[in-house]
């Protein structure tokens, strides 16, 4: 006869969190290292709970849940086909304890939705539980939703490219920013790539903050030609270069927050270096069973962005000249209402030239 298995108890703070079948086996074994368990990566969230919760605090948060673990074949819903295996929980889930509070954020088609707003590590360790692999808060806290706060350039290699070739870029970032007395924050993104943020004074609108991505990506273009590109359409951009996704920046779009663990194999998690670290760095280091280690160490490098606001002036500046030189809009993601300015959404290789104005 099966007997089930007993749930496990953790203490997060004031708060005990119940772990049931705390031995379900999450990611499989990998590159010789054990399968890692429930249990495993709730005491993950647990030991990296103070930082995360940094990343994540009042901030209105998508859970990506895996509650079947990631496994090979594992399949995640898309808004075309909700039959895949995992799934972003966009609405806090029935059931939650009282205790996991709440932000009311809007979509770009006008819909709104409840969704978890981490408020303390238990709420993290809470969402594990309940099978969430990956934490994407948005760019916003829950006392002002409509003005971001963070600036998220996504540094993205394509094919021809890699992890080297993304420091190479953030390296010229970094400089690029430091000319206009900004300081950005890097982290691996948990895969090839980097991200790197900015804390921004919550004055601006979702658009401004995409414009801002748009021009700060078109200025890497223009000190790096060939190496980066910001052209949407896959076909436009050169092999071997690094995309700055500017997208990243517009209204419901989100990244895995710093010490995220990511749904791939070995459970990588997207991790916040020093720029002295980022030279050497290689992103399969950092994993669900590496960066605890990692941050007792050393700390967190993202401790001190809250103490460091900016404006977004220089890189509106940089968008206002790059207007004037006749460079406008790019396009928005392919399930957003047409947006004013806009061009034209459709591949380069499909468009007729009868309804194209500038063919």
């Amino acid at each position: 006869m099966h007997v089930a298995e007993k749930p496990a108890e953790i203490q997060v703070g004031d708060r005990v969190v119940r772990v049931s079948s705390p031995s379900r086996e999450i990611f499989p074994a990998h590159a010789g290292e054990a399968a890692i368990s429930k249990l495993e990566v709730v005491e993950y969230y647990v030991a990296v709970g103070e930082q995360i919760c940094r990343a994540t605090y009042e901030r209105p948060t998508t859970l990506e849940r895996w509650p079947k673990g990631v496994f090979e074949g594992a399949v995640l819903s898309t808004r075309s086909d909700n039959k895949g295996d995992a799934f972003f929980q966009k609405r806090i889930p029935k059931g939650a304890p009282d205790w996991v509070q709440t932000a009311r954020i809007s979509f770009p088609s006008g819909r709104t939705a409840d969704e978890v707003c981490p408020t303390e590590p238990a709420v993290l360790a809470w969402a594990a539980q309940m099978g969430t692999i990956t934490f994407h808060p948005w760019p916003v806290r829950r006392a002002d939703v409509d003005h971001p706060d963070e600036l998220r350039l996504d540094l993205d290699p394509q094919p021809g490219a890699d992890f080297s070739d993304a420091v190479l870029v953030a390296g010229e970032l970094r400089a690029l920013l430091d000319d206009v007395g900004v300081t950005a924050f890097p982290k691996t993104s948990g895969g090839r790539g980097l991200h790197v943020y900015v804390r921004v004074e919550p004055r601006w609108t979702f658009t401004d903050m995409r414009y801002a991505a748009i021009a700060t990506g078109r200025e890497l273009e223009r000190l790096m030609p060939g190496r980066v590109t910001t052209k949407w359409w896959k076909e436009e951009r050169p092999p071997g270069s690094v995309f700055v996704d500017y997208n990243q920046n517009a209204r419901d779009r989100t990244i895995a927050c710093a010490y995220s663990l990511r749904p791939r194999p070995g459970a990588p998690a997207s991790t916040p270096l020093t720029w002295d670290e980022v030279v050497d760095a290689d992103p399969r280091d950092c994993t669900l069973r590496t960066v605890p280690g990692l941050v007792s160490r050393r700390g967190d490098p993202h401790a001190a962005m809250d103490d460091l606001t900016y404006g977004l002036e220089p890189m509106l500046e940089w968008h206002a000249r790059h207007l004037r030189d006749g460079l406008g809009d790019m396009p928005y993601p392919p399930d957003y209402p047409k947006m004013p300015g806009e061009p034209p959404r459709v591949q380069p290789s499909r468009k007729n030239v009868l309804n194209w104005e500038d063919a």
